[in-house]
């Protein structure tokens, strides 16, 4: 059982170039694309796709997943938008070389009562992961601050009502939890048995740290994840800074000062150095 680690290269550098270089300075192979080259992934062009993956072959980078915003924005939005960029992404797909989806599910700005809000989201999320299947595309739903699957007993709703293990996941976010005032090894057992991917990102009283040395019980976790042969991806998504590509996703952890005076490259790659060195105390074996 092998896990595959991947990580959040444009928090190192908007351009593929500093992206594949900071990923080969952390000793990672795999890559999840969220913006490069000035271009958001589901806005990303047919020919900046073909250029990007050119480079990342020619540079023995693979791409494990495309970090989408589907489902990032309100339920008041036009839910075309997402289905859009849903089938730009199933265009982009063979391109660059995965099927791997990151996706969310929907702000409720207007506060609307629970039941109404999960009515929506539900058709929502269903018809995302109709329109996957047809397209040939496999949605990892996120858990996340502020929309509906931010609790551990509404991801365990979506997980039962959608997760098909085929066309529809979810991703265990650590501090997206703790930055929600939930315990994460409290969330963990309300939801390992659905979990199909971690996000490892960690914080200290709300402000960002290296994955292991936060409130987020993340070698506790990762450990029993191990024990109980749990087998996928993960993905560094440090976080360190609000660098542009970090101020674009909304985050909601404090920005660490203690690295102020390090370039982006350099956070990317001390956090990506302690995902390592824990996945190797804990013995996972990881590629």
């Amino acid at each position: 059982m092998t896990w595959t680690l991947s990580g959040f290269a444009d928090e190192a550098g908007g351009s593929v170039s500093e992206q594949i270089e900071a990923l080969h300075s952390s000793g990672f192979k795999y890559i999840d694309i969220r913006s490069v080259n000035g271009y958001g992934i589901a806005e990303l062009p047919v020919d900046q796709a073909t250029m990007v993956r050119k480079v990342l072959d020619d540079s023995g980078i693979l791409v494990q997943m495309l970090g989408s915003p589907v489902g990032k924005i309100d339920i008041e939005d036009d839910f075309s938008i997402d289905l859009n960029r849903l089938k730009h992404l199933a265009r982009l797909a063979p391109i660059l070389g995965t099927n791997a989806v990151r996706i969310f599910s929907y702000y409720n700005r207007s506060l609307r009562p629970h039941g109404q809000w999960r009515e929506i989201v539900f058709e929502r999320l269903l018809a995302l992961r109709n329109s996957a299947r047809a397209l040939g595309l496999v949605l990892f739903h996120e858990n996340e601050r502020g929309i509906f699957g931010d609790s551990p007993s509404d991801v365990a709703l979506i997980a039962a009502e959608l997760r098909d293990g085929v066309s529809f996941k979810t991703i265990f976010d650590f501090d997206n939890y703790t930055q929600g005032g939930v315990n994460a090894w409290d969330a963990w057992l309300a939801v390992k048995a659905d979990v199909d991917a971690f996000h490892l990102k960690d914080s200290l009283n709300f402000s960002q740290v290296p994955v292991g040395q936060g409130d987020g019980h993340v070698e506790q976790i990762l450990v029993d994840a191990l024990s109980s042969g749990w087998d996928g991806p993960l993905s560094v998504e440090p976080h360190l800074s609000h660098s542009g590509a970090v101020a674009a996703t909304g985050p909601s952890g404090l920005e660490n000062r203690a690295y102020k005076d390090m370039s982006e490259k350099e956070r990317f790659v001390l956090a990506s150095k302690a995902a390592t060195a824990l996945l190797t105390k804990i013995g996972a074996s990881y590629e």
